[in-house]
């Protein structure tokens, strides 16, 4: 039962600060751009190697301390909004995914990498305790994210040389 409070503890220890930055991200603009713009902007050749936009990528590396706002932010890029969306009206979510330029490779390639990418901090924090080394938490995240990195842009140039 301690476990499980150990592990709620180190959850809100990474998510307080995340939200903090992921707000930062969103509402601090430079010349009119905020940096959330800033970062997928610089992302993006190499998020469209994988099939995906400097904003879904800039979503999952903002969604470290919890998978689950990937989506949130995704969503909250795409409509400019500085805090984080959550709609529950699927038809909604889906025009907007498409109105910035999702199609179904795209779709694909998120599933991919959703499936294949570094785990919550929270869980690398764990085997980097259970462990006692940094290596495995470093494993942890290299590894899963190799391999999904490596399958979408493998799934991208298929896509692209049949032009699925």
């Amino acid at each position: 039962m301690i476990e499980h409070y150990l592990y709620f503890g180190r959850a809100i220890a990474v998510a307080a600060p995340a939200g903090i930055i992921i707000w930062l991200f969103a509402n601090i603009n430079i010349e009119g751009t905020s940096i959330l713009n800033f970062v997928a902007n610089f992302l993006n050749p190499f998020a469209k190697l994988m099939g995906l936009d400097g904003y879904i990528l800039t979503a999952f590396l903002l969604g470290l301390p919890a998978n689950e706002i990937v989506l949130p932010i995704i969503l909250m890029s795409y409509m400019q909004k500085g805090i984080l969306v959550n709609l529950e009206d699927t038809f909604q979510i889906g025009e907007i995914l498409r109105q910035n330029g999702w199609t179904l490779l795209t779709g694909i390639n998120v599933m991919i990498f959703t499936l294949l990418h570094f785990p919550c901090s929270t869980t690398l924090l764990s085997i980097k305790k259970e462990t006692g080394k940094w290596k495995w938490a470093v494993l942890g995240f290299l590894l899963p994210t190799v391999c999904g990195i490596v399958l979408c842009m493998a799934t991208t140039l298929v896509w692209n040389i049949f032009a699925i």
